[in-house]
């Protein structure tokens, strides 16, 4: 082309079109589009594929920019931010390493410094005053590609054993690092272009840590308020024990311990953690004489086979257990509520009758019978006959289902009769100290395996649902957390060693012309760091077999 630039093709996802020269940046393109978007636009995807503003376009292509409403935007936000905090922390205490643990309190992240270091609140405001300048100079976040070797000798010389174990295993070439005004380290990840576009934080004292706030995605324009949860903590801080008592603290220990052949060994003490855990809650249950229990908790916890493996124990104890699941209690489908876009809610506490079950397990625990209902699901309809159940004293109730901790759910049960527990996969298993890996990528794993597996689903159907699922998890489930009496972790040290051997082949098969292929590029990524488990030990009653196959306590 003459007399100007070469102009190439830009398709929206509304099915606008504009034109723009080629070469120019993604950023070139997001600040002419900024004053549609509410909060700041932070990456975009170029033909389904995240990238960083500072990338430059070379020809046609689709673009959908990425900003604080959107699940990656938030990711971005948050692993630049936590760059600029330990940036903050290497400039005032450059001997000091802070570790970042989970997330906590909505959208915040605990963390500690190592050595047994407590910070104080002088200590949080200077950091945080530190943080507010290098924000304040929109300093550039670059981005360095490094060969393999010399990023492995970068790191050993830096004392980041956890970064050089984390790399040691790595088939890729080379290694991304980004650097902020002198300052280098690695991030799992994309960045945003440069420091100011994380102004928005706070940083909460909590002993032995603290906790990294930053906005969320349903109100991108503010700090939320820090909630305590105590018990979601201390399941947490029982986690970070058992890695000590398994010495795995992080994903390099794991391959160290899966390329020395031991890896058989720390699943049998990883089970057996779970088995003590699960006898322990038994007893509570039986100690406490309770009647009901309820189990609940988020997607692909484990709730099925927990309660399973809860009922053994409690036959242990010479009870016997009775499972009712919440899901014979739905409405019929043509009954179902929809949600916002009109679809069926099936996540919706409306979508059970609430009533009917209330009714049910009122006369249950008076001692009367009762005909249970049962769910068909392909039809969408219950069965025309249920099952007539009737409890004695020896009996003790078992009710899974993602409702249990609503007190809505058994309103007509006095409380003193009841016992809630509250499972999920709580991910403390992280890549090194400043790459966290979140309990929410490990249960999609464990859901893309098991809807293939068990449901005939393709990985890109599942990533698909996955965020109705979310929302129906934030709304349902996690508000009612704190309220169970007990928390399990039902997350396995070794679990994503297994599970990259079955979800790799089916993530590689989604396209680049698929939306869903950036996901399945960020879990690709992920599961790279891990090296294969291979164990013919894992028990058949283990949680991992709910979604790998071979569990023993129903017909697959």
């Amino acid at each position: 082309m003459t007399g100007g630039l070469e102009k190439i093709k830009i398709v929206f996802p509304d099915g606008t079109e504009a034109l723009t020269d080629k070469e120019s940046s993604l950023k070139d393109l997001a600040d002419k589009y900024q004053d549609r978007y509410a909060s700041k636009i932070v990456a975009a995807k170029a033909d389904n594929d995240i990238k960083e503003l500072s990338h430059k376009l070379k020809g046609d292509c689709r673009v959908q920019f990425i900003d604080l409403t959107k699940s990656d935007g938030i990711r971005i936000y948050q692993r630049s931010l936590t760059f600029v905090m330990i940036k903050a922390f290497h400039d005032l205490y450059p001997n000091w390493k802070v570790k970042i643990y989970h997330s906590l309190s909505k959208q915040g992240l605990y963390c500690e410094i190592d050595d047994n270091i407590k910070p104080d609140k002088d200590i949080l405001e200077k950091i945080k005053v530190r943080m507010g300048r290098i924000i304040k100079n929109r300093i550039p976040f670059e981005k360095k590609t490094v060969p393999m070797e010399k990023a492995r000798k970068y790191f050993k010389q830096a004392g980041r054993m956890d970064r050089y174990h984390a790399i040691e295993h790595r088939l890729k070439p080379h290694v991304t690092l980004y650097e902020c005004d002198g300052f280098s380290d690695y991030f799992y990840g994309y960045m945003a272009p440069d420091t100011g576009y994380v102004d928005k934080f706070n940083l909460i004292l909590y002993s032995p840590g603290f906790v990294l706030m930053h906005p969320q995605k349903n109100d991108p324009l503010n700090i939320p308020e820090f909630e305590e949860q105590k018990k979601l903590f201390f399941i947490f801080e029982e986690y970070k024990n058992w890695s000590k008592i398994l010495d795995v603290e992080n994903m390099g220990s794991l391959n160290k311990i899966i390329k020395s052949g031991n890896v058989c060994e720390l699943v049998r003490i990883a089970e057996a953690l779970h088995e003590k855990k699960i006898a322990q809650i038994a007893d509570m249950i039986t100690k406490n004489r309770k009647r009901l229990v309820f189990i609940a908790g988020p997607s692909s916890s484990g709730k099925t086979t927990f309660a399973h493996r809860l009922s053994v124990q409690l036959r242990v104890n010479g009870l016997k257990p009775v499972t009712i699941s919440l899901d014979d209690y739905y409405r019929n489908r043509e009954n179902a509520p929809v949600d916002e876009q009109g679809k069926p809610d099936f996540e919706s506490l409306e979508a059970i009758d609430v009533e009917l079950f209330n009714n049910h397990i009122y006369v249950l625990t008076k001692g009367q019978k009762s005909e249970i209902p049962i769910f068909d699901f392909p039809s969408g309809k219950r069965k025309e006959r249920g099952r007539v159940l009737k409890i004695d004293d020896n009996n003790i109730l078992i009710v899974e289902g993602i409702h249990g901790l609503n007190e809505n759910i058994s309103r007509n049960v006095p409380g003193e009769s009841k016992f809630k527990i509250y499972v999920s996969a709580l991910t403390s298993l992280n890549i090194d100290d400043h790459n966290r890996i979140p309990s929410t990528d490990t249960r999609l794993i464990r859901r893309i395996v098991r809807d293939n597996q068990f449901r005939g689903m393709h990985a890109s159907g599942t990533i698909k649902m996955w965020a109705s699922v979310r929302r129906g998890e934030k709304k349902w489930i996690f508000p009612y957390q704190e309220t169970a009496d007990v928390m399990f972790n039902s997350s396995l040290k070794y679990e994503l060693g297994v599970l990259k051997t079955k979800a790799e082949p089916l993530l590689k098969e989604i396209t680049k012309s698929e939306q869903e292929y950036s996901e399945a590029k960020r879990l690709l990524e992920l599961l790279g760091y891990f090296l294969p488990v291979k164990c013919d030990e894992i028990p058949i009653n283990s949680i991992l077999r709910e979604f790998t196959g071979g569990n023993c306590f129903y017909s697959e």
